[in-house]
């Protein structure tokens, strides 16, 4: 399509307001048509809703929607969108199950829309950089430090520590969608050890080992009660020395100690989320990769459950 593509934002919460309207608006083939949610407020001068129904029954012209709800309800919203022919962007991540993500993929391939499965730290300045070094290197131990303060980023935010709220794995999978990026080679998990409050249903906590064919070591630790310092750190030690990714990939230090990448945190992804939402929606095509989504779910397959202290915000 050659005129801006009019999206509509539905879930208004803090990620939308701090990195999606801002992206859309920075966004030359795109642009913001409508918002919908039920509690988070619009954005002034574009038409708002409290649900996908109101907003289909208002007329409102429609090409695309951003879905930016918990991932507990976005599968019926998307498919709502899908049956009215428009294509669908994924806040990560894309659903609450591997299932409802292949549902929603035979859904838009029938409806001949688009559907993007984002995954906004792969657009982190430092990842492809660092995909481009590991390329041809012989890789033998990657370890992940992905630990943030939950009360400083989801307040008040109750559904993340739900059944199918994901707890540290929303997160987490933001560093599994960088590793499954830049290794050139496709891993599993071997063991995982998952910390459950004792009155929440999603883990505050999670030590998993993964590896390969070739017996690479990979190790992440996941917490969501990090106080102080936040770390979002991936480090990959190879046959040319120590490559780092910090800051969420924002940051990356080659084993010489340049630094060809470095940017704040969320620098430029959802810009490139977008960016990538357009080129899609205009060469007719869909975007779903499942790699992490598929790392979290054998996370909870292979996972032992520890019950440690209830959690308080």
């Amino acid at each position: 399509m050659s005129a801006p593509i009019r999206l509509a934002l539905i879930g208004m919460g803090k990620i939308a307001h701090d990195q999606h309207v801002p992206a859309i608006a920075d966004e030359a083939d795109i642009v913001l048509a409508a918002t919908v949610s039920r509690h988070g407020g619009g954005v002034d001068g574009v038409p708002h809703f409290t649900d996908i129904a109101e907003l289909i029954a208002s007329g409102v012209a429609i090409d695309a929607v951003a879905l930016c709800t918990p991932p507990q309800v976005r599968r019926a919203i998307a498919a709502q969108a899908i049956a009215q022919g428009w294509h669908v962007f994924l806040e990560k991540p894309p659903g609450a199950t591997l299932a409802e993500v292949a549902q929603l993929q035979a859904a838009a391939d029938a409806a001949g829309v688009s559907l993007f499965a984002s995954w906004h730290s792969r657009y982190a300045p430092g990842v492809e950089p660092a995909r481009a070094f590991l390329a041809d290197a012989r890789i033998d131990a990657v370890t992940v430090t992905w630990r943030e303060d939950i009360r400083v980023w989801h307040p008040g935010q109750t559904w993340i520590l739900d059944a199918g709220g994901f707890g540290v794995f929303d997160p987490g999978i933001n560093a599994l969608s960088i590793v499954t990026r830049i290794l050139p080679r496709p891993f599993f998990i071997t063991d995982a050890a998952l910390d459950f409050p004792a009155n929440r249903d999603a883990p505050i906590a999670a030590r998993l080992a993964f590896t390969d064919d070739a017996g690479l070591r990979i190790a992440a630790d996941f917490d969501f009660l990090q106080q102080g310092p936040q770390s979002w750190d991936i480090v990959v030690e190879t046959d040319r020395g120590t490559l780092t990714l910090h800051d969420g990939g924002a940051r990356l230090v080659l084993p010489d100690g340049s630094e060809p990448a470095q940017a704040h945190a969320l620098h430029g992804e959802y810009a490139g989320l977008y960016r990538r939402f357009a080129e899609i929606v205009q060469a007719g095509t869909s975007d779903v990769d499942i790699a992490p989504l598929r790392h979290v779910a054998d996370a909870f397959l292979r996972g032992r459950r520890i019950t440690v202290d209830p959690f308080v915000e």
